[in-house]
């Protein structure tokens, strides 16, 4: 077990779909759990979304009590505290089925659940925990996060919130300025970053919300979307804080932050599924009602096209957020079994799948931008009306690409994290680049594989993709060294690439897995599905290789790099793309929802 997923490791190694989870596998608690937050769900927030739009404040804390009561907020805290105690994927699941019908809930309850509660769960000690965490698990206080400041935003660790210990040595005085501060309006306490004299790293302080103790907030930001969700300036003026509040030691606040982050990446992610799979719902039941040309338009082929990829995009984002899902779950589980404290091998556990805690982030909260946008275009006119869904979808999706760091930053941190994860000797990346060079020189077989078995040529071409990458950011990372953290355009190719293949290979073992057990004849559509991500993914490698190659690699080398490339990016047989998005779009059609 401790051999088969190490973080990052799907570059190097062959993952065999046995070895995936899937939502196909959840189990009964499981089932239970989606059920009743899809019930929950359809009964209080959905039909209710006016509200949230006209920035009803109170009815989000409203409605994240009975979220609370229902035991949605606990799910992830251990039972001795207050809590559900599941695993990992029951966590991911809750957050995506609750994320759904709008943005401003789903922000409250991300912000809570997850940088608002979990640092204490996770760095507290037993007195801060059994204080904080029980009340924070029921929903009788609310948790909000303060890292972020006028001047410190992706470079967090530049804050300068001062604390000043006091001179008995009693409490820390906090003094400073937070913005964009989620929840921060109904909040009963904050995790705040403070820097101690001069010190190089910030420290985590949990302070309770009392405005006579130097705290006031501005009015509530106006915002593009979420607008219901809290957001307010949060002002410390010497804000006296015990310095048993004082959260993990001294110094470790930077830590803590990006720690927090990794578990709130992959939690976004799954925030940004149900919210597809309810805009692809939409779309469908009104391109199923609207005529025109006397034909209902999911007839037509420009309509159907946009159904395919928005279902397509969707299928593949739960493939990968439930494969990184279960692997966190399984290293947390192992961690255990080795004697790690539950909050060792929590944090451990996420650690270890930073890499692609950071490509789900970035993948899935693109394609839900993706998926509202066509969700307009297919309501036309209506889109743009308030009195459809869609534009606040639009502009709900439009926050995910900028919060748990950006994509940007995101897109860097997997590229550089992987890197880094190589030069420790974790994976194994040297070797095999080096190997790709010496193909690189070889001669090509002419040989025409046998491809009789579903997915035979997909997987083979998911194996060139990875040595695509190899060639690209091994050429780069020869050619820079350590410098090359100074050459963003550079990772963010790079970035592109190692995201789509992770994305691409999940897809396609996920739909492997379910053909195996289903019979490829009854998942013609998933099959459709799996193909038509690759081909496009395919062709974002073969642009942002081509464009990285160009850009730092000159006369011969660049020559032999881009025939490399051109062999890595090759298909033995074309797909008939036309005929993979009907297949996708009939079945959609038919069952007037996405329906996978």
């Amino acid at each position: 077990m401790s051999d088969k997923t190490r973080g990052g490791q799907f570059l190097v190694k062959e993952t065999k779909c046995e070895d995936i989870f899937t939502p196909e596998d959840f189990n009964e608690e499981q089932i239970m759990m989606r059920d009743s937050v899809k019930e929950f769900v359809d009964k209080e927030l959905w039909p209710n979304k006016n509200r949230f739009e006209k920035k009803d404040y109170a009815f989000t804390e409203e409605s994240m009590k009975k979220a609370g009561d229902l035991g949605f907020l606990s799910v992830a805290v251990p039972e001795e505290y207050g809590g559900m105690g599941m695993g990992f994927v029951n966590t991911v699941l809750v957050c995506d089925y609750i994320s759904g019908a709008t943005g401003s809930f789903s922000t409250a309850f991300g912000a809570h659940t997850g940088i608002g509660t979990m640092p204490i769960t996770l760095y507290g000690t037993e007195e801060q925990k059994q204080k904080y965490v029980p009340k924070l698990a029921s929903g009788e206080w609310f948790g909000a996060y303060c890292l972020t400041e006028p001047g410190a935003g992706s470079d967090a660790n530049s804050g300068k919130t001062k604390a000043v210990l006091s001179e008995d040595g009693k409490y820390y005085s906090i003094t400073g300025q937070k913005m964009w501060i989620s929840n921060a309006g109904f909040c009963s306490v904050f995790i705040v970053f403070a820097r101690i004299g001069d010190d190089k790293n910030i420290t985590g302080f949990i302070v309770e919300n009392t405005p006579d103790n130097g705290i006031s907030m501005n009015e509530e930001e106006h915002k593009l979307g979420i607008r219901a969700s809290s957001t307010r300036q949060v002002f410390f003026n010497e804000t006296k804080v015990p310095v048993e509040n004082m959260l993990s030691e001294r110094g470790n606040g930077f830590k803590i932050a990006m720690n927090a982050l990794n578990v709130g990446r992959i939690k976004l992610a799954a925030a940004c599924l149900d919210a597809q799979r309810r805009v692809i719902t939409s779309s469908v039941k009104y391109a199923n009602e609207r005529i025109q040309f006397k034909t209902p338009i999911s007839q037509f082929g420009a309509i159907r096209s946009k159904i395919a990829e928005m279902a397509t995009s969707c299928y593949a984002g739960e493939s990968a957020t439930y494969r990184a899902a279960k692997d966190i779950e399984d290293r947390i589980t192992i961690r255990e079994q080795e004697g790690s404290t539950h909050q060792e091998a929590e944090l451990k556990g996420v650690e270890e799948f930073a890499i692609e805690c950071s490509i789900l982030k970035v993948a899935v909260s693109e394609d839900v931008q993706n998926c509202a946008d066509e969700g307009i275009q297919i309501f036309g006119g209506m889109g743009f009306s308030e009195d459809t869904p869609m534009e606040s979808a639009w502009r709900d999706a439009r926050i995910a690409r900028i919060y748990e760091g950006t994509n940007e930053i995101n897109r860097m941190l997997s590229v550089g994290m992987l890197i880094k994860k190589a030069m420790k000797g974790h994976i194994d990346l040297l070797g095999p680049a080096s190997k790709v060079q010496e193909e690189l020189m070889g001669i090509p077989s002419f040989e025409t594989p046998d491809y009789s078995e579903l997915f035979a040529e997909e997987k083979e071409m998911i194996g060139k993709l990875k040595q695509a990458f190899l060639m690209v950011a091994g050429g780069a990372v020869q050619k820079y060294g350590p410098d090359l953290d100074s050459h963003q355009q550079l990772l963010m190719a790079a970035s592109d690439i190692l995201i789509e293949i992770y994305m691409a290979e999940s897809t396609i073992l996920r739909t492997e897995k379910l053909a195996k057990k289903e019979g490829e004849s009854k998942v013609q559509e998933q099959i459709a599905m799996a193909k038509l991500y690759l081909y496009k993914a395919v062709d974002i490698v073969t642009q942002k290789g081509k464009e990285s190659v160009i850009s730092f690699a000159e006369g011969d080398e660049q020559r032999m790099m881009l025939m490399g490339l051109r062999r890595f990016t090759k298909y033995t047989n074309m797909p008939n793309i036309v005929a993979l998005r009907e297949t996708i779009t009939s079945k959609v059609v038919a069952e007037n929802a996405y329906c996978f």
